[in-house]
């Protein structure tokens, strides 16, 4: 069928609205309508060429719409349903089986590999038949319409905002799964979050919802210092003029019993690291170029100390952005303050009001 695609043709090069080709939906695979789709910076790090993803072809990994066909063996979602889509697994790999399907053996190929999962090939091309990279995250939802595997879908009631909920598949899922799957706090803990952007304010909201009751943010920008205080930061920290690590033992009476590093800046996670001691766990979510390495003093690391990547928050889909939006219906989880709404055409100035800081989570809304 013809969609309506934004196509990098090549790294650093600009996303243009192009109609393309899409393949209908294989056995156990759906065809979405992407209403809205959330633009995350690990769209910049695929262009960029940080994080591989073979061009020409469609990023997007953040996208909500109505299913409009299923493919044959289909039965867990049906025509008309409201989807987000999660991210892919195989479901058959030790970590799948055990319960962790986000961190996937087949991982690496589901992400970012371009192509259709046990293919050489992605189900979208240009009308002459010239080949284009799909697949990203399992969906490429920068475009009107998605092909994606039916058990990334996390089915969502039909008196939620569609297009609010694209941000749940990756960014936001990934701050507030970090704090309730990960890191889980006890109740009287203390947690320090590194980075106020999207994926750092939905951990904020997220500890609101737990049992700390010392909650750290820090950021160099004010404007978005003073919304983490209103989404419940008990304190704030400008690390532009002051030093984080010092200012965090000064508010815990000594180091906090938890960290979340949301920036990927390697001096950013030396300190996140340096925030927490003895029995400490220090959470890494934060995007770094690949290849980025950091170093830590290795004796207070061996006090007990805890380092932990954690991939898109954790757990299961299904569970997570079930609890999250439940708890935006219920008025605890205010996503839609986090958000700036964009057109389609206006991708490329949301992804750079992105990067300015002129906004916190761009979303761009598909043409009805």
């Amino acid at each position: 069928m013809r969609i309506q695609a934004a196509v990098f043709d090549k790294q650093d090069g600009p996303f243009q609205l192009q109609d393309i080709e899409l393949d209908e939906p294989g056995a156990g695979e759906v065809l979405v309508r992407i209403a809205a789709t959330g633009i995350c910076h690990t769209d910049g790090l695929a262009r960029h060429g940080d994080l591989p993803f073979p061009a020409p072809g469609v990023l997007g990994h953040e996208g909500a719409g109505a299913v409009i066909a299923v493919g044959p063996g289909v039965t867990s979602v049906r025509e008309g349903d409201h989807v987000v889509i999660g991210w892919p697994w195989c479901g058959e790999c030790r970590n799948c089986r055990a319960g962790e399907p986000r961190y996937c053996a087949r991982l690496g190929e589901l992400l970012v590999s371009g192509v259709r999962p046990g293919t050489e090939a992605a189900a979208l091309r240009r009308p002459d038949g010239g080949a284009l990279h799909g697949h990203f995250f399992g969906q490429s939802s920068f475009a009107t319409h998605s092909l994606t595997r039916a058990n990334s879908l996390v089915k969502v009631p039909h008196d939620v905002p569609l297009d609010l909920l694209g941000p749940l598949a990756c960014g936001l899922s990934t701050g507030a799964g970090a704090v309730l799957n990960t890191l889980r706090p006890q109740t009287g803990s203390s947690l320090v979050i590194y980075g106020t952007g999207s994926v750092g304010l939905a951990a904020v909201m997220a500890a609101r919802n737990s049992g700390a009751t010392t909650i750290v943010a820090i950021d160099r920008h004010t404007s978005r210092l003073e919304l983490a205080a209103e989404l419940g930061a008990t304190h704030t920290v400008n690390a532009a003029d002051t030093d984080p690590v010092a200012a965090v033992h000064d508010i815990c009476g000594g180091p906090a019993d938890n960290a979340l590093e949301c920036t990927g800046i390697i001096s950013v996670v030396r300190q996140a690291a340096d925030s927490v001691g003895m029995l400490g766990t220090c959470a890494l979510i934060g995007g770094a170029p690949a290849g980025a390495e950091f170093t830590l003093d290795h004796l207070t690391t061996l006090w007990g100390k805890r380092i932990v990547g954690v991939l898109g928050g954790g757990g299961r889909s299904t569970q997570l952005i079930g609890a999250l939006i439940d708890l935006y219906s219920q008025g605890r989880f205010p996503m839609e303050r986090l958000v700036s709404w964009f057109a389609f055409d206006q991708i490329e100035q949301a992804l750079e009001a992105s990067y300015a800081g002129d906004v916190i989570k761009p979303i761009v809304r598909m043409p009805a």
